[in-house]
C-alpha cells in the first residue's frame, strides 16, 4: 500500500461513518470485536452491582460511598500494583490473559458459591456489634460489612471498567495505534461500546422478563446466575479474538505504531512510586489528572442522589434492575448516535479542546435541571402537572442527565482522554495509563465518596446532604474546565511536534507554526 493510497481522502459519507482504509481492517475489526465484548460485560455488570447493593435488605445507596473508599480504592491500588508487576515480567498478551482470567474466575465463584450461600457467609455477630456501636450516619458501613460478598462483586464489577477496559484494552490500543489513525478509529471504538450497551441492556431486559414470567421462586437469583454466565462466555470470546489480533500484528508489523518501535523491545521496570512521581512532576499529566479526577467526583456526587430516588420508586430488585437496564439501552442509543455523528467528526473538525469541553458543559446544564427538580420534591407541591409526583419528575430528569452524561463519557470524554496518551513515548504511555486509570479514576470516585461520608456524619441522610453536594459539584466542574483548557494547549503543542496540528487552527496559523 503506497503512501498516496493511504492518504487518499474519503467520500463525504464514508468520512462521516467509516473513515477506514481497506488495509486497516485486519487490525480494526478484531479490536472492535474485543471492545464490544468487554463493553458488553461492563454494561451487564454495571446494572447488577448497583441492584445487589441498593436493593438488599437493610442496605441502600448509602453503602456505596463506604465501599468506594474502604474497599474499592485500596483494591484498585493493589490491582494497579499487580498489573505493573505483571507488565515487568510478562509481555502484554500474557498480562491480558492473566488479568482477564482472574476477573472471570471471581464471577464464576460468585455465581456458584458466594451468592447461593449468602446467608451462610453473613457475619451476623459482627454486624450486630457494629450496629450498636456506630452512629446512624454509618449505616452504609454496616451494610458494606453485612453483604461483604455483594461488596466484592460491586468492587470487581466497577474495576472491570478501570482495569480491563482502560489499563488492558485502551493501553494496548494506544500502543498499536498511530495518532492519525486514532483521530479516525477512536470514534468507532465509541460506537462499539455504545452498541454493546444497547445489546447488554436489551439482553438483560429480555432475560429478566422471561424468568419473571416462567419462574415464581427467586426469579432474581436465577437471572443473576445467567447474567454471570453470559459475562464469563463473553470474556472468553474476547480472549480468543485478542489472541487472533496479536497473531495478525506479529505477521504484519507495519500495522502497529511504528513511532514506538525503537522502544518496544526495551525492558522497562515500572513501580507504583515511579508512577506517582511521574504523575506529580509532569504538567501534561497533571492537567489530565484534573480532568479525570473532576469527572469521577462529579459523576459520583450526582449519581448517588439519583440512585437513591430510583430505589425509592423501584424498591424491588428485579424492577430496579429492569429500570437500570432500560437506562443502559437509552445510553447506548444516544452514545451510538454521538459516536457516528459527533465525537470523531467533532474532534477532526474543531480540535481537542472544544471536544473535551462537551462533557463538563453537559453535566453543568443537566445538574441545574436535576437539582431544581430534587429541591422541588422537598419544598414544592406533592402533585404536579397531569398528576405527576415530584419523585417521578426527579427520577426522570436524573435519568436524562445520566443518559446524556454517560453517552458523552463513552464517546467524547473517553476519546479525548485516550488520544492524549498517543504523543507520549512508550514508557510515558505505560506510566501515564497506570497512574491515570489505576489511581486517578479511583481517587476521584473516592473523593466523592469521602464527601458523602463527611456529610452523613452531620446530615445523616442523602436527601439532607443534597444542598452541600450541589455547591461542591459546581465548584469541581469549574476545576474540570480549567484543566481541560490547559491540557488542550499542551496537547496541541505536542501534536504539532509530531506533524499533526490541531484541526481547529486556521491554515495560516498552521503554516506559520510549521515554519
Amino acid at each position: 500500500m503506497t503512501k498516496s493510497a493511504q492518504n487518499q481522502p474519503f467520500s463525504k459519507w464514508r468520512s462521516l461513518l467509516w473513515p477506514v482504509h481497506a488495509h486497516e481492517l485486519k487490525k480494526l475489526i478484531p479490536m472492535l470485536l474485543i471492545f464490544f465484548l468487554l463493553s458488553f460485560d461492563y454494561n451487564v455488570l454495571r446494572t447488577i452491582k448497583d441492584t445487589l447493593i441498593v436493593t438488599a435488605r437493610d442496605s441502600g445507596p448509602e453503602a456505596i460511598p463506604f465501599i468506594k473508599v474502604w474497599v474499592m480504592f485500596p483494591t484498585s491500588l493493589l490491582l494497579t500494583w499487580v498489573f505493573l508487576k505483571l507488565s515487568n515480567r510478562f509481555d502484554r498478551e500474557r498480562v491480558f490473559y492473566i488479568v482477564l482470567g482472574g476477573f472471570l474466575s471471581f464471577f464464576f465463584l460468585f455465581a456458584f458459591v458466594l451468592y447461593p450461600n449468602n446467608d451462610l457467609f453473613t457475619p451476623n455477630k459482627l454486624v450486630s456489634w457494629l450496629s450498636s456501636h456506630l452512629p446512624s450516619g454509618c449505616k452504609g458501613f454496616v451494610s458494606m460489612v453485612k453483604y461483604w460478598n455483594f461488596t466484592l462483586f460491586y468492587v470487581m464489577s466497577e474495576l472491570w471498567g478501570t482495569v480491563i477496559m482502560f489499563l488492558l484494552f485502551w493501553g494496548f490500543a494506544n500502543q498499536v495505534t498511530k495518532l492519525e489513525e486514532a483521530r479516525r478509529f477512536y470514534g468507532l471504538f465509541g460506537v462499539g461500546i455504545n452498541i454493546s450497551g444497547v445489546a447488554a441492556g436489551s439482553f438483560s431486559i429480555g432475560l429478566t422478563n422471561f424468568i419473571k414470567t416462567h419462574s415464581a421462586i427467586d426469579s432474581w437469583g436465577i437471572t443473576l446466575f445467567w447474567l454471570n454466565a453470559t459475562v464469563i462466555v463473553s470474556g472468553l470470546l474476547a480472549m480468543f479474538f485478542f489472541g487472533r489480533l496479536n497473531k495478525i500484528l506479529r505477521r504484519h508489523p507495519e500495522l502497529g505504531n511504528t513511532a514506538d518501535t525503537p522502544l518496544v523491545k526495551k525492558k522497562m521496570k515500572l513501580s507504583m512510586r515511579e508512577n506517582i512521581r511521574y504523575l506529580l512532576s509532569e504538567r501534561y499529566i497533571l492537567f489530565l489528572v484534573g480532568v479525570v479526577v473532576s469527572y469521577n467526583v462529579v459523576i459520583n456526587l450526582v449519581e448517588l442522589l439519583w440512585k437513591n430516588e430510583v430505589r425509592t420508586l423501584f424498591p424491588n430488585s428485579a424492577d430496579y434492575n429492569l429500570f437500570m437496564n432500560q437506562v443502559t439501552v437509552g445510553i447506548g442509543i444516544l452514545a451510538t448516535f454521538a459516536s457516528f455523528f459527533i465525537s470523531g467528526n467533532f474532534l477532526r473538525a474543531f480540535g481537542w479542546t472544544k471536544t473535551a469541553l462537551i462533557t463538563p458543559i453537559i453535566l453543568f446544564l443537566t445538574s441545574i435541571g436535576f437539582f431544581g427538580c430534587f429541591f422541588l420534591k422537598g419544598y414544592g407541591p406533592q402533585t404536579l402537572i397531569a398528576g405527576v409526583s415530584p419523585l417521578v419528575l426527579t427520577v426522570f430528569f436524573g435519568t436524562v442527565q445520566n443518559c446524556l452524561s454517560r453517552a458523552s463519557k463513552y464517546t467524547v470524554f473517553d476519546e479525548t482522554k485516550e488520544i492524549v496518551f498517543i504523543p507520549l513515548s512508550q514508557e510515558e504511555k505505560l506510566k501515564g495509563k497506570a497512574a491515570i486509570d489505576g489511581i486517578c479514576n479511583r481517587l476521584g470516585k473516592s473523593v466523592g465518596s469521602v464527601v458523602y461520608q463527611v456529610l452523613f456524619l452531620f446530615c445523616s441522610t442523602i436527601t439532607a446532604s443534597a444542598p452541600y453536594v450541589a455547591i461542591i459539584l459546581f465548584s469541581v466542574i469549574a476545576v474540570w474546565v480549567f484543566s481541560a483548557i490547559n491540557l488542550g494547549t499542551l496537547f496541541n503543542e505536542r501534536s504539532r511536534q509530531m506533524g499533526e496540528p490541531d484541526p481547529s487552527e486556521k491554515p495560516q496559523e498552521q503554516s506559520a507554526l510549521a515554519s
